[in-house]
């Protein structure tokens, strides 16, 4: 299997396979090969991942000098996966390559373009209905997934799984950087907040995270000591109260539609202390919380979130656990509170 992430995050991706029993291969700037201990037993929906963007469950090697050779190889495999089915809408297809590679971005776009106009040639219609663009759904997609890892080489499958990272667009008025986290936890999380429902902000400034709730119609408590700033500032939607996050308790009966946190604080510490008592008592129905893990080991600090024992298992099964695109070093962490 073929698995991208992070630029700079291969190590872990493969720290985490190998924890799952994946026999790790040849590694890169952002890629990993990997190979399922029961390879039989193993699929890529069953699969659930922290690090990887996503996956080819049964990718193709490809390899040529040139660009005509690279490409050639690429849409004859294509074209030869795509004899008796019928295309009838927009399809995914995306060229990528790690960013790190001096002028491979370059070549990866002749191949791309040569490619096409070999797949226009032969089959125009379905060559007008490629998107090159990432799907925002979690999932298998079905396309066309090419992923250079040198000037000469590449990986590529009609069949992928999108694991919930996506790049996202910025707001000038947001006020951080932060605001595209919550962003594209949104895709993750399957749903965002919607007009009318209320949004608690845990350590929200300088209010990214309130400011894209509010944005969306929904009303927003946010809890920091320090200042609101940009698009946070001043909003209609955002009540900004000066407490500190760890002392704040809900009114008694009180549930908020939703639960944000994404403090610069140890993970154990806003697990054990913050998130907890919300999810214990169920002061919450869903949320999305980053957690820190620069000073912790970041592989066995998941295997503690995914224990059958932990927090999330008892209060919120089906929690998903991602390093998006946005994160840096820190987990995203989205679901419901069980009823």
């Amino acid at each position: 299997m073929f698995f991208t992430c992070q630029a700079g995050f291969q190590d872990l991706l493969a720290d985490e396979l190998a924890a799952r029993g994946f026999a790790v291969g040849e590694r890169g700037g952002d890629w990993v090969v990997a190979t399922p201990a029961d390879a039989a037993g193993e699929t890529a929906g069953a699969l659930d991942l922290a690090f990887p963007h996503g996956w080819m469950p049964s990718p193709r090697e490809f390899a040529g000098e040139s660009v005509n050779a690279l490409a050639q190889g690429l849409a004859d495999a294509f074209l030869e996966q795509l004899r008796g089915e019928r295309v009838e809408g927009p399809w995914p297809c995306l060229f990528s390559f790690p960013a790190e590679v001096v002028g491979l971005g370059r070549r990866v776009s002749a191949v791309e373009k040569a490619f096409e106009e070999r797949v226009r040639a032969r089959l125009s219609r379905v060559a007008r209905l490629a998107k090159p663009d990432l799907p925002r759904s979690v999932g298998l997609q079905r396309g066309w997934r090419v992923h250079f890892v040198d000037f000469r080489r590449a990986f590529a499958a009609r069949e992928f799984w999108t694991n919930g990272a996506h790049r996202m667009a910025d707001d000038e008025r947001a006020p951080s950087r932060s605001y595209l986290k919550v962003e594209e936890a949104y895709l993750l999380a399957g749903r965002e907040p919607a007009e009318g429902e209320t949004v608690v902000d845990l350590g929200a400034a300088p209010g990214g995270w309130s400011y894209s709730a509010a944005k969306r119609g929904a009303r927003v408590l946010a809890l920091d000591n320090g200042p609101l700033k940009g698009g946070a500032l001043d909003h209609p939607q955002i009540e900004h109260r000066r407490e500190d996050a760890f002392g704040f308790r809900p009114a008694e009966g009180e549930v908020f539609d939703w639960l944000f946190c994404d403090l610069v604080e140890d993970p154990h510490h806003v697990l054990e202390n913050l998130v907890g008592p919300w999810l214990v008592n169920r002061w919450c129905r869903r949320f999305v919380v980053n957690l820190k893990f620069g000073r912790v080991d970041p592989v066995a600090f998941l295997q503690e979130l995914r224990s059958p024992e932990g927090l999330l298992a008892k209060r919120a099964p089906g929690a998903r656990i991602r390093h998006l695109f946005h994160d840096r070093e820190e987990f995203t962490v989205v679901g419901e509170v069980a009823p």
